[in-house]
């Protein structure tokens, strides 16, 4: 199973984004356990998909709001109703992932047993890096073309030309970026049956 805590980054000196942030996870990304408000200015939430903990976490890290920590593994069982009192291995790593995150690259972390940890966590960074440096201008068009849009339907939308479009793509390794968050995807979804003894809960 995947365990996502989220923390508030300078929650001190700022306004509480929780509650706008747990509105906007429950409307796009599907849970077992849905998000929900731990302590303070921190949620958790327990998934189940690879790609859809992958497209969360770098989506949720790429504000530079927030520090993330994915956390793999078992989990106790009959699961809670309220994620905050699930238990077991995965929480653990969660809380662990989520305090590394706080100073690491990307503001991402990922905790998990065996050796599949340490790939997972430096691709997953790595991509949270690039997604950080993007320009306003290169990530308005990924996210177009993210929609389905092709290069040419980008360039009306934005009123600029396609050579523009495909400028703009590059310069921020969209494509490239895109393959490596989906790979890791489907590696944290294979690597979290693997911590569960392939079980399916």
């Amino acid at each position: 199973m995947i365990v996502i805590t989220i923390d508030q980054r300078r929650s001190r000196s700022g306004p509480d984004k929780v509650e706008a942030l747990l509105q906007r996870l429950a409307t796009d990304y599907e849970a077992v356990r849905g998000f929900e408000r731990t302590a303070g200015d921190e949620i958790q939430g327990l998934l189940r998909d690879g790609a859809t903990a992958v497209a969360l976490a770098l989506d949720v890290a790429r504000t530079g709001e927030w520090s993330v920590g994915i956390g793999v593994g078992a989990v106790e069982t009959p699961m809670p109703e309220q994620t905050r009192a699930g238990r077991g291995p995965a929480f653990e790593h969660a809380r662990d992932a989520v305090e590394r995150a706080k100073g690491s690259s990307g503001s991402l972390a990922l905790s998990g047993p065996g050796n599949g940890a340490e790939r997972l966590e430096a691709e997953l960074q790595l991509v949270a890096m690039v997604n950080a440096r993007r320009t306003e201008s290169s990530a308005e068009a990924g996210i177009l073309v993210s929609r389905g849009l092709t290069q040419q339907q980008v360039a009306a939308r934005l009123g600029i030309s396609q050579q523009a479009v495909s400028a703009r793509l590059a310069s921020g390794l969209w494509y490239e970026a895109t393959r490596l968050a989906a790979a890791a995807g489907a590696a944290l979804h294979e690597y979290a049956l693997n911590a569960e003894g392939g079980r399916r809960t």
